[in-house]
């Protein structure tokens, strides 16, 4: 008799064990997708340029484009269907992913001249001066709130780039 008592007393442990490591495992999930939502946030950019497409295949073997396979080199892509607003700006900036690509007009929406790269990390809008970083189109320039618009640039395979704004 006793031994069944024992038998029994150790299988309701076992079962209140499972039970509280399940409600334990419950609330680190519960903890880990909060600290996760609550880190995610959203790179407002105050965007006001108008929409325009963007829709650009380049094919790095051809002579026009072979040094964008250098690191540090750069081209302009001027402007016309699905490029842009103003063109576009391409960049290898050698990290991961190596090419960065943004819109050549200016972001406060205030010039009729596209901006220019002098192959530094900034990009210049020629009416008022104003800088914008080739890393993130963010405003270097003080007063300024609103980032260069980028562009999606995908790389197909080691020859072809696709620059979309989807």
């Amino acid at each position: 008799m006793r031994f069944n008592t024992n038998v029994q007393n150790i299988c309701k442990l076992q079962a209140f064990t499972i039970k509280l490591q399940i409600i334990t495992m419950q609330k680190i999930l519960y903890l880990i997708l909060i600290v996760v939502l609550i880190s995610c946030e959203k790179n407002v950019t105050n965007d006001v340029l108008p929409y325009a497409p963007v829709d650009v295949t380049l094919n790095l073997n051809l002579p026009l484009y072979q040094n964008l396979q250098i690191p540090s080199e750069w081209i302009y892509i001027e402007a016309g269907a699905n490029k842009g607003l103003q063109g576009i700006f391409l960049q290898n900036v050698g990290l991961t992913p190596p090419f960065k690509a943004f819109e050549r007009a200016c972001p406060n929406n205030d010039c009729n001249t596209p901006m220019v790269f002098d192959g530094s990390l900034k990009m210049k809008c020629p009416c008022d001066n104003s800088e914008y970083s080739i890393i993130d189109g963010a405003p270097q320039t003080t007063g300024n709130s609103h980032f260069a618009r980028e562009y999606k640039v995908d790389q197909i395979n080691t020859s072809t780039l696709i620059i979309t704004n989807n």
